[in-house]
């Protein structure tokens, strides 16, 4: 019924096709690698193998679109699943979505991530924070104020490309944004990994909601 209602909403936008389907995440991880899709949506529960590890497989098998980029993986999720965004997050998910959020939402997650981005639910986003702030030895205060701390060492431009990331944006639309070429928004990016310790832009727009770092995403 979620694959239904999945399929049902994305193929209400017709720049999106959706080339294969399963509910095993074993079967997912092979039409990954036979079809070459921009997007691949998976369920953080799914049968055979869940869609964390189908996930790391991906990433393992550094499945790639027919134009040569990485392809881009979005989980949905329910509430209640925080530990499971954690290590989806670890993972190389490029995006998270709440089963039960807007099928506007659901579009503009798959769009987002076939463009590049990172897109973090707002729900999502906020209780991957609280999780956190929950679960770590120090306090939530105490968490905010070391994400202030890792966000106010970037640089002017790096802090607000990383507003924009959080936002959802993708590098070319994070170009156009700001006035500069997308090779320039690569390198900021490259950079802003680096200097806070993070493997992937969802990890890193988590941080940013952490800090308290937003941008509108409509410019």
């Amino acid at each position: 019924m979620v694959r239904a209602g999945v399929r049902a909403v994305l193929t209400t936008d017709p720049g999106i096709e959706i080339v294969a389907e399963t509910g095993d995440g074993r079967e997912a991880v092979e039409l990954v690698r036979r079809h070459r899709p921009d997007v691949a949506v998976l369920d953080i529960r799914m049968p055979g193998v869940d869609g964390i590890a189908a996930a790391a497989e991906i990433r393992r098998a550094a499945a790639t679109t027919r134009s040569g980029e990485a392809t881009g993986i979005v989980m949905l999720t329910t509430f209640g699943e925080d530990d499971y965004i954690l290590r989806a997050l670890g993972g190389g998910a490029n995006g998270f979505l709440i089963k039960s959020g807007e099928p506007e939402e659901l579009i503009a997650g798959v769009r987002a991530v076939a463009d590049g981005a990172a897109y973090l639910s707002p729900k999502v986003a906020a209780r991957v924070v609280a999780h956190l702030a929950a679960t770590g030895v120090s306090s939530p205060a105490d968490r905010r104020a070391v994400a202030r701390e890792q966000v106010a060492a970037l640089t002017v431009r790096e802090r607000e490309v990383l507003a924009l990331v959080a936002a959802g944006l993708s590098n070319g639309q994070i170009a156009r944004r700001i006035g500069v070429v997308e090779g320039t928004v690569k390198a900021h990016v490259s950079s802003i990994l680096a200097r806070l310790g993070v493997a992937n832009r969802a990890a890193a727009a988590v941080l940013a909601h952490e800090a308290g770092l937003t941008a509108d995403a409509r410019g």
